[in-house]
């Protein structure tokens, strides 16, 4: 693979800031999608690791709505060209918790912008650095890696399904059965307006899947959710890698292995493939 020459240089170093009220409403939605009928989201409480994603979200009027469903090129992130994109991984610190029920602030920084070429195609990767503060504190610093990559002419097949593999010993797993309202619902939460997490349609016969595409971001927080529901200690950090879209078309499992102070993570998806690791760190 070649790396160009760097392109939107310009937007290097580009900023933006967003204020947010961490109100209960979308933690409770939250909860609810994720099938979370015991805990309580009231004024006061701290909000789960990666829930902030729930907030801080893009407000695009409809008339600047692209027709893959995201918003038209440009603003704070570069106006790449390539027509599709995905959100491929990241890395979190979490300093304090997010309290619900208090205004809090984002800070986003254009850290890294590379295009590639390669076997695949055409490659750009937009890294950028968030830092979220609430009451003159830095909450949690994190980096998000976007890809874009060039239209593709080629169907991408189901994965085939097979007997998934005996989760490790003592080992954390959960199996996932993704299906078009748990894909709309987080489209919802996230004002994601992509289509091929909901538009069947358009996911099969224009970006060519078999099928609707679990989000990136869902997988990580299901993840996260098997700590959240398996230990009581704080998450310091958790990083994340995309490595093979998950479908509506068959279950996944998710697993989790602790190890002193490390969780390692991964999803499987039906054909017993990595589909996205992950690694935490607890206090």
């Amino acid at each position: 693979m070649h790396e160009r020459e760097q392109p939107f240089a310009e937007w290097l170093g580009r900023t933006e800031t967003v204020t947010d009220f961490i109100a209960p409403a979308p933690a409770l939605m939250a909860a609810a999608t994720l099938d979370d009928t015991e805990s309580r989201f009231v004024a006061g409480v701290d909000l789960p690791p990666l829930w902030h994603w729930f907030y801080f979200l893009p407000k695009a009027p409809q008339s600047r709505i692209g027709p893959d469903g995201h918003p038209a090129r440009g603003g704070f992130m570069p106006p790449i060209p390539l027509p599709r994109r995905m959100f491929a991984g990241g890395r979190l610190t979490f300093h304090r918790p997010l309290v619900i029920g208090r205004s809090a602030e984002r800070e986003g920084v254009i850290t890294s912008i590379a295009e590639k070429s390669g076997k695949s195609g055409t490659l750009a990767f937009v890294t950028v650095a968030y830092t979220f503060s609430q009451d003159g504190d830095v909450c949690i610093t994190e980096e998000q890696d976007i890809v874009y990559r060039d239209e593709s002419a080629e169907v991408v097949p189901a994965p085939p399904v097979v007997e998934p593999p005996v989760p490790p010993a003592g080992s954390w797993h959960r199996t996932i059965q993704p299906d078009p309202v748990l894909l709309f619902r987080f489209s919802a939460l996230t004002f994601n307006g992509h289509r091929i997490h909901y538009d069947r349609t358009y996911a099969t016969e224009v970006e060519r899947y078999p099928g609707l595409v679990v989000h990136g971001p869902l997988t990580a927080v299901l993840l996260m959710d098997l700590i959240r529901c398996n230990s009581d200690r704080a998450v310091n950090t958790f990083s994340f890698r995309g490595l093979a879209p998950l479908f509506d078309l068959a279950p996944f499992r998710l697993t989790g292995l602790a190890a002193d102070d490390t969780v390692t993570l991964q999803a499987l998806g039906p054909d017993g493939k990595k589909a996205m690791t992950a690694e935490a760190s607890l206090r």
